[in-house]
């Protein structure tokens, strides 16, 4: 019997019991549809990760560290002097930027309107550092930070409270910050609901806030580039050593945090969630082709007497088992059609819905490989799992399976 023939009668075999094969296919369909969405859901997310948080990659986070020095007063503040001297003319080559941070909360009104939020004093290297844009009017400059002005960038969320989330309005009207009257230059573009009620403005505008002190929260430093990071901190580690007159790394009275490694691990943790959730999948795939191991056992039984007739006659074992390993795998790879069609289409579907109502999360992706691999273990699990029902009919003697 050739290969053709084998084919033909799997397919009538199929054909006698539709409602039987659908049901056997299902588990196929269900498992290779979950892989293919899965991945799709798990490359969306991590893609969209990427996308909102990978530029900060480059950035090192310097904070104040609560240890007090050996034989000292006490931890020194973090101050403008420092920030000067990470910003001079080639002390720093890996640098690229350089922000000061003195944050607070405060209260902005506008009229009978008032929102409590985060007021961060900053320079214009702050949109590099936090991996944000404007999404109207403009970033203050270095020159208002020099002459004090009194301007602000406000966050989404304040403009919504302030405003009705009328950008056209919030531009050039004032603000009262505290006992400050800000003029709004700009607005940012949405960067999550803890980052969005939030106002920026020029670092030596916010002393006249901040009771006109020259400490720091922290300072943010971008990297040339991803590569350029452990140089970049070294680099700050040795300006601010000076400055803070440490002869000895383990006394330092600051930290510097790298925001790669976090990037990494997060990227690690989100892979390896992937990794467990197909896994999940693959269950049901499992239970699918112990569903076509089944009735592949109850088809060989019922055609006993069909086997025995086709080896008395002259039909090979290897004839026998070819054709019950194709039928095998034809119920399989119909039902990895299935999923594969259902899963390019729930992940066409899901890029419509996830992003309006989970903006923070990427889309869906399809991926090819995940498409491509999912069909290819269907087939194996069709052929790994028609293997003993075709050796059982293989095996079966002429005169014994007649008098079945």
């Amino acid at each position: 019997m050739n290969f053709r023939e084998a084919v033909f009668i799997a397919m009538h075999s199929m054909r006698t019991s539709p409602l039987r094969t659908v049901l056997t296919a299902l588990g196929i369909v269900l498992g290779v549809m979950a892989v293919i969405v899965l991945v799709g859901l798990g490359g969306g997310m991590r893609d969209g990760f990427n996308q909102k948080f990978g530029g900060l990659s480059t950035t090192i986070n310097i904070n104040k560290s609560n240890a007090s020095v050996p034989g000292g007063v006490g931890a020194k503040a973090l101050t403008e002097a420092d920030y000067e001297a990470l910003i001079k003319p080639g002390a720093a080559p890996s640098i690229a930027a350089v922000t000061p941070f003195r944050n607070g909360a405060a209260l902005m009104s506008v009229g009978s309107r008032d929102f409590k939020g985060s007021i961060v004093g900053a320079s214009p290297a702050y949109l590099q550092v936090r991996d944000r844009t404007i999404a109207a009017g403009s970033m203050f400059t270095d020159q208002d930070n020099a002459d004090r002005n009194r301007v602000i960038v406000l966050g989404p969320k304040v403009v919504w409270y302030l405003f009705d989330g009328d950008v056209v309005k919030a531009l050039n009207s004032t603000v009262r910050v505290g006992r400050l009257n800000m003029r709004v230059i700009g607005v940012l573009t949405p960067g999550g609901e803890d980052q969005d009620g939030i106002g920026i403005m020029p670092l030596n505008s916010s002393r006249s806030l901040f009771a006109g002190a020259d400490t720091l929260n922290g300072m943010g430093v971008v990297a040339r580039d991803v590569d350029s990071v452990a140089a970049a901190n070294e680099q700050v580690n040795r300006i601010l050593d000076v400055q803070h007159r440490i002869q000895n790394s383990g006394e330092r009275d600051y930290q510097t945090t790298q925001m790669v490694a976090q990037v990494q691990q997060v990227n690690g943790f989100l892979d390896l969630l992937l990794k467990f959730t197909i896994s999940v999948a693959g269950v049901a795939l499992f239970v699918g082709a112990l569903g076509i191991a089944n009735i592949m056992l109850v088809t060989v039984t019922e055609r006993t007497s069909e086997i025995g007739i086709r080896k008395a006659i002259g039909a090979r074992s290897a004839a026998i088992m070819k054709q019950f390993l194709i039928e095998s795998m034809a119920v399989a790879g119909f039902g990895g059609l299935g999923g594969v069609a259902l899963g390019i289409i729930l992940v066409l579907v899901g890029k419509q819905v996830v992003p309006r109502f989970s903006p923070e999360f990427g889309p869906p992706e399809l991926s090819v490989v995940g498409i491509l691999v999912a069909f290819g273990v269907s087939l194996v699990i069709g052929l790994v799992a028609g293997c003993y029902p075709a050796l059982r009919a293989s095996r079966l003697h002429p005169i014994e399976a007649l008098r079945y």
